[in-house]
């Protein structure tokens, strides 16, 4: 394989490690419901989509013909996390949730 598409590869995963770590860590640090809420749902999810894109490099790279099938997984997680998301915080208002830690 060749340098470049291995430095790319190996780029994307670590980028997407370090984004998925950086999540996670908010999850388990931040104060209140809305603010753990923004973590997973943005760096999480960038960091997943790093991984994935690597994948579809390499695939593309190593295998004859074009990797589409990470990219609609991509597609998918990137319109699935933040509709998630906001639902979970319009059931969070609902519930008259302020964000304090009661």
């Amino acid at each position: 394989m060749n340098p470049a598409v291995e430095f790319l590869v190996a780029s994307l995963i670590l980028l997407g490690a370090l984004f998925a770590l950086l999540g996670s860590v908010g999850l388990a640090r931040l104060p209140d419901f809305f603010t753990r809420l923004h973590g997973p749902t943005k760096a999480t999810t960038l960091g997943v989509g790093a991984t994935v894109l690597a994948s579809a490099v390499f695939f593309t790279a190593t295998q004859p013909g074009l990797s589409l099938h990470e990219i609609a997984v991509m597609v998918f997680l990137f319109i699935t996390a933040p509709v998630s998301a906001h639902l979970l915080a319009k059931a969070a208002l609902h519930r008259g949730k302020d964000g304090s830690n009661d």
